[in-house]
């Protein structure tokens, strides 16, 4: 009778201990890239993590330490230095144990704490909503990344192991984590170039986002390739034999696509499973350049290329520095099959993106070069930093960059630019450099005049023509692609209505103390540091900067201010002039005390020009300090300001316009023609030769069977002069009954 042998029990805590010794021995393995020394110290920081995760499990009931072993390792396949294998052993140390920056900075120095801090989520901070939470904690991720790539390669580390991990967690965190990869970690890893952890951060995302329908693509994709198992062999012979006789070494890997990439491209492009022709290619790995181009033709001779189907990424590089030359073939049975021809190098940093850096550091020039493409994303990410400080509109910039279907286009001087698709003119200017972007009047395309929001195309040669002084359009905002453009046009216009704002808001005060008898803003100097100090209080604002920006932008009123400003004076023995008073009531007559500004149309934020009168040069206008949109401009007449000034006088302030004004302004004409063919284009050359410009036309719907028909015009004059050309040259068109300005009164009698 044999004995029965009992398995030796062994306590949990010893089974945990030796459960991570194992693991990191398995680390260790890894790392004979490293010295000695560097080794010990990575033992240090695994020593240190262990007792600070001392008593933590994971979901799966482990030890807590083989969360940040497993980083480590992965990070060690990509051969990371020895900071960066201490860094994600050590990541969640600060969020999950206690343990301060201090502390690391003391015990492993302060390369590895920083890169530590950046990985380290912001669950301590209060936030108003999750969302911002969220946003806040990426911008500080990607900013710590910006200085240090290494960062992203650890997080990337930690999001691929949770995601390999997530069975153990409860499934209502499933959708969260998925989507959160599948929107953020996947695209930043295709981004810098990390092309395997981009797949299986998709592959592992969409199992656990759908389920369902990654289960049935699966069983597809088996059914599939059991029945064409034959029929890639069959080209896999036929390949190598063609190399063979053309004695051109070749490694030959099949490749097929992602199951989330075939779901995407049947939900975008709404086809079935069968109609998705390129599931299967083949990757030819070739000892030089040449030789890739070699290959493509020895390919296209033993299959018929798909026409449009071919893509030479070797000459013009991704933007995340991927290299390969691709072709579509068909193949035997009429099924299409991709061929990609690459280089080892290319190889390494098609698949290793950035890491290939460390990967391969000596061997491998083409690991510099996708570094190089990674810092130039990274820094673009600190230049948004710098005009966007709100975390949810510099999280909005990033994602725009995370998509970058790219075209390439060239400056005139014959230098290459990668752009995303759907990128302007303007995009381009800004892509060369913010100056150029800023100065940006007109361009050529291909030596053609065209639009600032003209989409450019591959192969487009550009040319910007800039003017003397920089004047972005807030109108730009509407169509730039590229977070860099947004960004910098958002930081002038805001640059630029905060000075004008102070400019304004320094003029009306000044003006309105002048009317209480008090000739000039006293200055914020230390003897008045308590006067300003009870103004602060009364106003709420933080500075003198400030209070004159808001009475700019209409936050405060200017009188209001100017009142209590006096009475404080007053209060320190200061008395008010009173010839001054009377000067100020002579000048202004029956208008209010703050005098009057001169506006001629240069101005940007500060003042704008209300759109449901048209106030053009020549006409009476009057001004409204509007809560938070500065002054804005009124024909006297205007039904809208005539309410707003019943309402509320004390917002008003006198206007007049400067002799010389700066642009031309908008008017509403309403021009009643002969119905016939050509009427509008008849029109329309009247208008333009009278130099008049259209902004905007609107005319009757219907308009068959109607004798004559109303046409509403909006078109740019200089002023009221100009405009009684422009309708005295329309008067004497012959399809033309009548012509007449809308004037303000009609137009607001409808509101």
């Amino acid at each position: 009778m044999s004995a029965v042998i009992k398995p030796i029990s062994v306590p949990p805590q010893v089974a945990a201990v030796n459960a991570a010794s194992a693991s990191f021995a398995a680390l260790v393995s890894k790392l004979e890239y490293l010295n000695a020394d560097q080794i010990d110290h990575i033992r240090q920081a695994y020593r240190f993590a262990d007792q600070a995760h001392l008593g933590q499990k994971r979901s799966s009931g482990e030890p807590y330490i083989t969360h940040p072993i497993a980083v480590a390792t992965q990070c060690a396949e990509w051969r990371l230095d020895a900071q960066a294998l201490m860094a994600a052993l050590l990541h969640d140390a600060m969020e999950d144990c206690g343990v301060s920056k201090q502390d690391l900075i003391e015990r492993f120095g302060s390369s590895v704490a920083e890169l530590v801090d950046g990985l380290t989520k912001l669950d301590k901070l209060q936030f108003t909503t999750r969302e911002e939470g969220q946003a806040e904690s990426f911008r500080k991720m990607l900013l710590a990344m910006a200085r240090d790539v290494r960062v992203i390669l650890i997080k990337l580390a930690d999001r691929t192991h949770n995601m390999r991990t997530m069975g153990d967690l409860p499934r209502s965190k499933w959708s969260r984590i998925s989507s959160e990869t599948i929107e953020i970690y996947a695209p930043i890893a295709n981004r810098l170039g990390l092309n395997q952890t981009y797949r299986e951060l998709q592959e592992l995302a969409f199992r656990h986002l759908m389920p369902w329908r990654h289960q049935v693509l699966e069983k597809a994709i088996t059914r599939s390739r059991n029945r064409r198992r034959d029929l890639l062999k069959k080209v896999q012979s036929e390949v190598d034999l063609a190399f063979d006789k053309a004695k051109l070494p070749v490694k030959i890997r099949g490749r097929e696509k992602t199951l989330y990439s075939i779901y995407k491209k049947m939900t975008t492009k709404h086809l079935s499973f069968a109609q998705v022709t390129d599931i299967y290619g083949m990757r030819l790995i070739l000892p030089t350049v040449t030789d890739c181009y070699t290959a493509l033709g020895l390919l296209h001779q033993l299959y018929k290329p798909v026409p449009g189907k071919f893509k030479d990424h070797i000459a013009i590089s991704k933007l995340n520095g991927y290299q390969s030359l691709h072709t579509t073939l068909v193949g035997p049975s009429g099924i299409n099959i991709e061929f990609q021809m690459r280089t080892e190098s290319m190889h390494v940093v098609a698949e290793k993106g950035v890491a290939a850096h460390w990967l391969y550091k000596t061997q491998e020039p083409n690991g510099e070069q996708a570094e190089r493409l990674g810092n130039q994303w990274l820094q673009s990410l600190l230049d948004i930093q710098n005009e966007n400080m709100d975390a949810s509109e510099f999280w909005d910039h990033v994602k725009v960059d995370l998509f970058p279907d790219a075209v390439y286009v060239f400056t005139p001087k014959s230098r290459i630019m990668a752009l995303p698709r759907g990128a302007t003119v303007v995009d381009f200017a800004y892509a060369v450099h913010s100056k150029i972007g800023d100065r940006t009047q007109s361009a050529r395309v291909n030596g053609e005049s065209v639009p600032l929001r003209t989409e450019l195309k591959n192969g487009d040669v550009i040319e910007i023509i800039t003017s003397e002084h920089p004047s972005p359009n807030p109108a730009w905002l509407s169509f730039v692609r590229t977070a860099r453009a947004r960004s910098k046009i958002r930081h002038y216009l805001k640059t630029m209505a905060q000075t004008e704002s102070l400019e304004l808001g320094e003029k009306l005060l000044t003006q309105a103390l002048r009317a209480e008898g008090i000739e000039k803003i006293p200055h914020d100097s230390m003897a008045n540091q308590a006067l300003w100090d009870k103004v602060f209080r009364f106003t709420g604002s933080k500075s003198k900067h400030e209070l004159l920006v808001d009475i700019g932008l209409g936050k405060r009123v200017a009188s209001i201010v100017a009142k209590r400003l006096t009475a404080l004076l007053v209060e320190t023995g200061e008395k008010p002039d009173t010839l001054l008073i009377s000067q100020e009531r002579f000048v202004t007559s029956d208008h209010l005390s703050q005098g009057s500004v001169v506006v001629d149309g240069s101005e940007n934020a500060s003042v704008q020009f209300a759109r449901c009168c048209h106030p053009i040069p020549g006409d009476p206008i009057c001004g409204y300090l509007g809560h938070g949109e500065g002054l804005v401009i009124h024909h006297e007449e205007c039904a809208i300001a005539k309410r707003l000034r019943h309402k509320d006088s004390e917002r008003f302030i006198y206007v007049e316009w400067s002799d010389e004004p700066a642009r031309a302004f908008e008017s509403t004409l309403l021009v009643t023609v002969t119905n016939g063919p050509g009427v509008l284009a008849k029109v329309a050359t009247s208008i333009s030769q009278s130099e008049g410009d259209i902004t905007h036309v609107n005319m009757e719907e219907e308009m068959g069977g109607l004798e004559s028909i109303d046409l509403r015009f909006t078109v740019a004059v200089r002023d009221q002069a100009h405009l009684e050309t422009v309708l005295k040259d329309l008067r004497r068109t012959s399809c033309v009954t009548s012509a007449a300005r809308i004037m303000p009164t009609k137009v607001s009698s409808s509101l």
